[in-house]
């Protein structure tokens, strides 16, 4: 039987097709995951499945029902959890819970979810106070009271751990109704082997509908055989690379934490953590949600002040002497930190000026950068209007325009297609063996693989250091999901 039925679909934004003549039927009583990377379309399909949005042309029954001209009858079969937290964050947990049950006219039996979700100790805590992982939690728990004969996630484990989406998952499988139909969006390519069925979305086009195993195995695995289909990837010399200046130096430890700690009350976001970055070094900080990369990541900055300890960037101690510190650094930051009012070019003519570029060198460097990174044709467009993987490499080109030694990079490549998270680790790759230091985090653990050195994080302190490789032995693992799941829950029996 068939749940949502879709046929020869158009939907446009101005000169943008979102959804293009796409037709597909999503089966019932399936996990359906819709997979593909910010502006592939899948919020937009979300939408016109449950009646949010009208298409140009084409057809669309959900359930049976129209969702357009039948909304008020579709609405409460459907349980929605939209792709931004959708809960009231100035309220409890608790409070919540109450009130979507009112909206779905539910009783106020939440003991079985609140133990579950693990939610119970926090019922009491602001929504806007939880983790990323406790929030999708929460708007999942949310989402699924009623017994919704369609679940509808969209996009529900974003910027969240591996363990915390694993959670998600099996929170949705021991919860539904063996009859309930799932549609499951994301951009981790790796959650594909969850799902029953697995279609895979590009510039609104369905590349791929099946079962997941036959996408992984093929000798070429689940992420090539995703690249093959969007039209491949050919690997070439980073010009970004190719035309970096950085500062020469013959110091070895260009990123030094010493004792760092940062303190909340009785709370410690960041415990005793200390740790070098040796010079064209690629670092990643991992952990889940909540474990103090983000705090740590200020402090090394110089954003906000350690509670104790203290970080050196170049050999400069980042409170004694913040501003000098913070010249050798570019940090690209997790969400999109530009002005989305001011076009490619002022974006970059600002950071220039901000990092202290003179005046006279400004209009030179920006027009490199504009060759470098191949904004000729974007560079009197807002930031504002740009694809996600055009805001992500200008975010990347202001942070080393003034052509840093060290690179701090918050999660550089979420939400971007695969081809373009592999063009990004090119030039990370590339400009590490020019000597650039570099911090990343991430959440895909795929990207790990790519680094000299790993420090996982827990709980505010470092738990394991070393190579990946050292990292898998010490888990007995073969990948480094498997290695960051093990490692962690090793370390809450301690």
């Amino acid at each position: 039987m068939i749940t949502v039925e879709i046929r020869n679909l158009i939907k446009t934004f101005s000169e943008t097709t979102a959804i293009d003549n796409l037709s597909l039927d999503i089966e019932k009583g399936k996990i359906t995951g819709l997979i593909g990377a910010d502006g592939a379309g899948k919020t937009t399909l979300i939408r016109l499945i449950i009646g949010l949005l009208l298409p140009d042309s084409g057809e669309v029954k959900t359930l049976d029902l129209n969702p357009f001209t039948q909304k008020s009858e579709l609405t409460p079969k459907i349980g929605y959890m939209p792709q931004k937290f959708g809960l009231y964050e100035d309220l409890t947990v608790i409070e919540n819970l109450w009130l979507y049950a009112d909206l779905k006219n539910q009783p106020y039996e939440f003991d079985k979810m609140l133990e579950f979700t693990n939610l119970k100790q926090f019922q009491d805590r602001l929504a806007g106070a939880l983790s990323g992982g406790m929030k999708q939690k929460l708007g999942l728990a949310c989402a699924l009271l009623g017994t919704p004969d369609f679940l509808v996630l969209d996009e529900p484990s974003v910027g969240v751990d591996p363990i915390s989406r694993k959670d998600l998952m099996k929170m949705v499988r021991d919860l539904i109704n063996p009859e309930t139909t799932v549609l499951w969006s994301t951009a981790y390519l790796d959650e594909a082997h969850s799902f029953d069925t697995a279609v895979v979305l590009d510039k609104g086009k369905v590349i791929y509908n099946g079962r997941p195993h036959d996408l992984s195995s093929t000798s070429k695995g689940f992420e090539e055989k995703v690249i093959e289909l969007m039209g491949g990837y050919k690997k070439e010399d980073s010009l970004i690379a190719e035309n970096y200046k950085p500062i020469s130096s013959d110091l070895n430890c260009t990123v030094e934490a010493v004792n760092l700690e940062k303190k909340y009350g009785n709370f410690y976001a960041v415990r005793n953590n200390s740790f070098c970055i040796n010079r064209g070094e690629i670092f990643g900080l991992l952990g889940p949600n909540g474990a103090g990369k983000s705090t740590s990541f200020k402090m090394m900055c110089g954003l906000t002040s350690p509670t104790d300890g203290t970080a050196k960037i170049m050999g400069i101690d980042i409170l004694e002497n913040p501003e000098k510190a913070r010249s050798n650094l570019g940090y690209m930051a997790q969400k999109f930190s530009l002005y989305g009012s001011l076009t490619v070019r002022q974006n970059l003519e600002f950071f220039a000026a901000a990092y202290g570029i003179n005046f006279s060198d400004r209009k030179k460097r920006v027009d490199e950068i504009i060759h470098v990174f191949g904004f000729e044709d974007i560079q009197e467009q807002k930031s504002e209007d740009l694809s996600l993987g055009f805001k992500q490499r200008l975010s990347m080109a202001c942070a080393l325009i003034h052509n840093p030694p060290i690179l701090f990079l918050d999660e550089p490549t979420s939400g971007v297609d695969v081809i373009t998270r592999r063009d990004f680790w090119n030039h990370i790759i590339s400009l590490a063996k020019k000597g650039v230091t570099i911090l990343v985090t991430t959440h895909f653990m795929d990207e790990a693989e790519y680094c000299d050195r790993i420090s996982l994080f827990y709980k505010g302190e470092t738990i394991a250091v070393g190579t990946p490789d050292e990292l898998k032995q010490k888990a007995n693992a073969d990948n480094m999901e498997d290695t960051f799941i093990t490692l962690i829950k090793e370390s809450e029996k301690e």
